[in-house]
């Protein structure tokens, strides 16, 4: 097992470069790259990087020239042969070959498009242009250099016996949730940290003491380069990313309206009936499965990413039943902010109604909370989004209306077509 503490005191980027391959990113975002290869492969989009934040000035914190050298290093990287291998020839789902030929040819020739990086106000904006297919491969790696490079700045200062300690106090802090996660029957829970990690190492080490701890409860991890070093199942579907791409191509506000649930049936012919999970939230749950065809209500499940995770849950249970399904067979994918005691009480609450599943993210790989002084490792939420297609802008919703982006005047248009009403405003953590 690595020696955390120590390499954090020795980190050189020349000897440790935060991403050392194209697959250290989410599953999910390869599934979806996919599917945009084949469907839209010449829409034009632009990621930005947005710190929700805004009391971590981080071009303050983070080097700018440490920041070009690590996303340079990352526009050097490829993928290996045993990665397409990987790729190519495993089981994923149940299903082998999962990604097609053609997919697999242009991943092997993939270089990532330039950025663009300027500091305002204490922040750093940073931008990707260009195809869709390639430009989407940027948002996870980026958030990974952001996060870690954070991390570097305030452990440099620390001494090798400080960093023991507090590896110490954050294994046990985790080790300790682990002991109560054990005790909870019929869990599944699967690590979704990788964007908001404190380090590559750190996130590994997490899903190390995952599968020790909970054995089969844990289902496995989004990260796909931590899935194949420990030959575990690589867990995603699909994000906010397609609807909001999709809907930013409409060309009226009726295609518009439909637009999101034309990028699921297109999911489903892309994957053969298989990762049929519904995110819902994109443009307000309630208003989406009021409006959804009939043919979604046989679908696995939904995840649940934004607002209130029970009263979702609760609608998704009575759409399910008004639509003549048995909720106690639909998987509901619990998946914004959690922590250890919320997943033991949705855990509780919903067990026996549906099947519950969890995706536990940024606090789970990056929760150093109180450990250092002034509480200069807490994690923030810091997100890469597409925010323009086609040069139209893009707009998001969400449950919560602290997660809304977009333009003020398109974010109206949006609540109008969707039918979204008044939201509870609630803090966004992470």
């Amino acid at each position: 097992m690595v020696d955390i503490a120590t390499r954090a005191h020795d980190h050189q980027w020349k000897i440790d470069p935060i991403v050392r391959s194209l697959i250290d990113t989410d599953f999910y975002k390869l599934l979806m790259c996919q599917s945009v290869l084949r469907n839209k492969p010449n829409t034009q989009v632009t990621f930005s990087l947005i710190n929700r934040s805004k009391h971590i000035r981080l071009a303050e914190l983070v080097d700018e020239g440490e920041l070009r050298e690590q996303l340079d290093h990352i526009r050097s990287l490829s993928l290996s042969r045993g990665e397409s291998t990987w790729l190519r020839g495993n089981t994923f789902y149940g299903k082998r070959q999962m990604f097609s030929p053609d997919f697999m040819e242009w991943f092997e020739n993939l270089r990532l498009p330039p950025y663009h990086l300027e500091k305002r106000d204490g922040q750093y904006e940073l931008t990707f242009e260009g195809s869709w297919p390639e430009v989407m491969m940027w948002e996870i790696p980026a958030l990974a250099v952001l996060m870690e490079l954070r991390g570097r700045a305030v452990l440099r200062d620390m001494g090798r016996f400080e960093l023991q300690v507090l590896y110490a106090r954050a294994m046990t802090r985790l080790w300790e949730k682990i002991e109560i996660l054990r005790e909870l029957d019929g869990l599944r829970i699967a690590d979704f940290g990788t964007r908001r990690r404190h380090s590559y190492l750190w996130q590994d080490w997490c899903v190390q003491g995952m599968i020790e701890g909970l054995g089969e409860k844990f289902v496995g991890t989004s990260n796909c380069r931590i899935a194949m070093k420990r030959d575990i199942e690589a867990i995603g579907t699909n994000a906010h990313e397609l609807p909001m791409v999709c809907a930013a191509l409409a060309k009226d506000d009726e295609q518009l309206k439909s637009a999101p649930y034309d990028v699921l049936a297109d999911w489903h012919v892309e994957h053969d009936g298989n990762l049929r999970i519904i995110l819902p939230d994109t443009y307000g749950t309630k208003g989406f499965l009021d409006g959804a065809p009939d043919w979604l209500a046989s679908w696995t499940g939904i995840r649940v990413d934004s607002g209130d995770p029970a009263t979702a849950a609760e609608i998704a249970i009575d759409w399910w039943k008004s639509r003549g399904e048995d909720p106690r067979e639909k998987m509901v994918i619990f998946s914004d902010g959690l922590d250890v005691d919320k997943i033991v009480e949705l855990q509780r609450q919903f067990e026996g109604r549906v099947k519950p599943s969890f995706g536990w993210g940024t606090l789970l790989t990056n929760d150093f909370r109180r450990l250092t002084k002034d509480d200069a490792l807490a994690p923030f939420s810091l997100v890469c989004k597409a925010v323009a297609a086609n040069g139209n802008p893009t707009v998001k919703l969400s449950d919560n209306p602290n997660k809304a982006m977009g333009p003020a005047d398109e974010i109206a248009r949006y609540k109008k077509v969707f039918g979204v009403g008044t939201q509870e405003e609630m803090e966004v953590v992470v």
